[in-house]
């Protein structure tokens, strides 16, 4: 096997001299230029210095070696250089440092440094090469600005193009707390901002700074009580003749009480909209049957506690007022009722609504928006229709009961809350449990007072007095004057089973009047018959109870025995599936019989 020769002396010496006469013309040639430039080695320390460098310092280069120049530096920037040198030598990066150096004469002038690696064929740092630029008359104009802005009654915080915190005045630096020396610290927005802001503003801000046009956003700033209090922040550049950015000034103006003000407005707002539009319910709370007297008797007693309390009832039973009526008489009753129909919101948005999100959480989300449980902290939260809830959002609903907190959606701060829950439902939640449908577990914690509100044909003594009532409020809207009832109509009204309980029977008032000729008020029989014509078959009869049979057994029979969803028998018949399930149960009917 041939083996390779070692290389010759000759050729080692070759080599070796042609390294010298190329390092001795880069010496040469970093000594013709007219600014102080120097090479180290790899490890960080002096290789050479150029001319210019001893020239104005008036060190020799024998004093100037390796580490040496380190007495050129002022005391007070030594350490801070020297911190600076190593991370760039940990880094491998191109970087700058700002320093005093001394003059041959004794006077230190500020110069910046800028250093970059020199790289062999295969990555590696050979040497590193720098220069040092004068820019002592640039820090003494710096410094009177400081003084300038420091007069200024407003902060403000000069930032190096990138956005790195160079300088905070003294509003700046008296609110927040932190030290002039501080201020170019690597957390200094963590502890300075929110870090709800600093995460959401993150790629606005770099997007915002890598562009030379001014620019604003709102965030909070961290006060010396220990308190955030929003501040709208400007951003405006400071550009050199070619137009790049030399230095940003972002001013912070306070605007705590204007936000604060917004949201009161805005939470009174909503409230008062939902007060109108609930303004004609309060003739549900008519009534002196046991039953209604039973409720009353309930509310009383359940509305001092903070537990939440579950409401169950049919459609149209006044769920919703029981719930105002407990929330008045609670010592939450200075604080927003703030109510949200779980059945009227699409399941991709009840996360939303309830627990807010943050800007760009998703498609639409073009700004931060508070949820209903913050907009109700301290008072009330009145979720009706709760079974209709998607199950992701009953997960965060049972944290909301167990830990009183929740992050918005997009967001990952958690925010407390001090809010009361009352859930209702016009379904059987515990039927919904064993289906799977509703978690088990956010169930009992719904259900720690259960209010049964009673349908309107289990307190029929109280229709002659919701119908007096009825008369009077729609009679004073259009103007009417209205005497009496026919005796038939009273009696027809008393007779029929209403599944759509007050509601229905508002409605049936309201028409009634309206098409009154005279001052007796009568009603057409047919206005209480179903409304579908699939289930009209035969003429009113005397036996309602076979008549409300066939309805059903015609309604199972066209949904296959099915009784929840759209084409469900419940949505046939125009009732809750809890009512149709109460009525087979009464009727004694098998809806798995008409299956198939």
């Amino acid at each position: 096997m041939t083996q390779v020769p070692p290389q010759s002396d000759a050729n080692t010496s070759a080599n070796d001299s042609a390294a010298q006469e190329t390092h001795g013309q880069l010496r040469s040639i970093i000594d013709t230029i007219p600014v102080i430039a120097w090479c180290n080695l790899p490890d960080g320390s002096n290789e050479f210095l150029n001319q210019r460098w001893h020239d104005y310092t008036g060190v020799s280069r024998h004093e100037g070696s390796e580490w040496g120049w380190k007495s050129t530096l002022h005391p007070d920037d030594l350490d801070p250089l020297l911190e600076r040198w190593r991370a760039l030598l940990l880094s491998g990066e191109a970087g700058e440092i700002e320093a005093r150096f001394r003059r041959y004469d004794g006077v230190y002038r500020w110069f910046l440094v800028r250093a970059e690696p020199l790289r062999d064929e295969l990555g590696n740092i050979v040497r590193w090469c720098g220069t040092s630029t004068d820019i002592d008359e640039l820090k003494r104009a710096q410094a009177e600005l400081r003084h300038i802005t420091d007069a200024i009654p407003q902060a403000i915080i000069v930032l190096s193009p990138d956005g790195w915190p160079l300088y905070s005045n003294r509003v700046a630096r008296d609110y927040t707390g932190v030290l002039l020396e501080d201020v170019g610290a690597d957390e200094f927005r963590a502890r300075v901002f929110h870090p709800e802001d600093v995460e959401r503003l993150h790629e606005e801000r770099r997007s915002g700074l890598s562009r030379p046009v001014p620019f604003s956003n709102e965030q909070r700033a961290l006060g010396p009580d220990g308190r955030y209090r929003w501040f709208l922040i400007h951003y405006n550049p400071l550009l050199d003749a070619d137009g790049r950015i030399v230095r940003w000034y972002a001013t912070g103006t306070d605007i705590d009480d204007r936000k604060r003000s917004e949201d009161r407005v805005r939470n009174e707002n909503l409230a008062l909209r939902e007060e109108i539009a609930r303004a004609s319910m309060f003739e549900e709370i008519v009534g002196r049957s046991d039953a209604v007297t039973r409720v009353l008797a309930e509310v009383a007693k359940v509305a001092p506690a903070d537990s939440t309390v579950l409401i169950l009832g049919e459609t149209g039973t006044g769920k919703e007022l029981i719930a105002r009526a407990i929330h008045e008489r609670s010592r939450r009753s200075s604080g927003a009722f703030i109510r949200v129909n779980c059945g009227a919101i699409p399941p991709s948005l009840i996360a939303s609504e309830l627990f807010g999100h943050e800007k760009g959480a998703f498609t639409g989300a073009l700004h931060r928006r508070s949820g209903r449980f913050e907009s109700a902290d301290g008072g009330t939260l009145f979720l009706d229709e709760v079974a209709e809830l998607p199950p992701a959002t009953q997960v965060a609903l049972l944290r909301v009961l167990q830990e009183r907190e929740f992050e918005r959606v997009g967001g990952n701060r958690t925010i407390s809350v001090d809010v009361r829950v009352i859930a209702a439902t016009n379904r059987d939640l515990a039927a919904a449990v064993a289906e799977g449908s509703f978690r088990r577990d956010l169930f009992y914690r719904l259900n720690v007072i259960p209010v049964r509100l009673p349908a309107l044909r289990e307190r029929v003594e109280d229709i002659p007095m919701l119908v007096e009532y009825l008369i009077s409020q729609y009679a004073k809207k259009t103007g009417k004057v209205v005497r009496s009832v026919r005796g038939d109509t009273m009696d027809q009204l008393m007779a029929y089973d209403w599944p759509g309980n007050i509601r229905e029977l508002q409605n049936v008032i309201e028409r009634a009047v309206i098409l009154c000729e005279g001052d007796t008020l009568s009603i057409d029989p047919t206005w209480l018959a179903p409304t579908d014509a699939n289930f009209r078959k035969g003429p009113l009869v005397a036996d309602l109870v076979e008549r409300e049979r066939t309805m059903i057994e015609d309604a199972l029979r066209a949904s296959a025995g099915g009784i929840s969803g759209p084409k469900g028998a419940a949505a046939k018949l125009g009732i809750p599936r809890q009512t149709l399930e109460s009525k087979l149960k009464k009727l004694g009917i098998d809806r798995y019989r008409f299956r198939a």
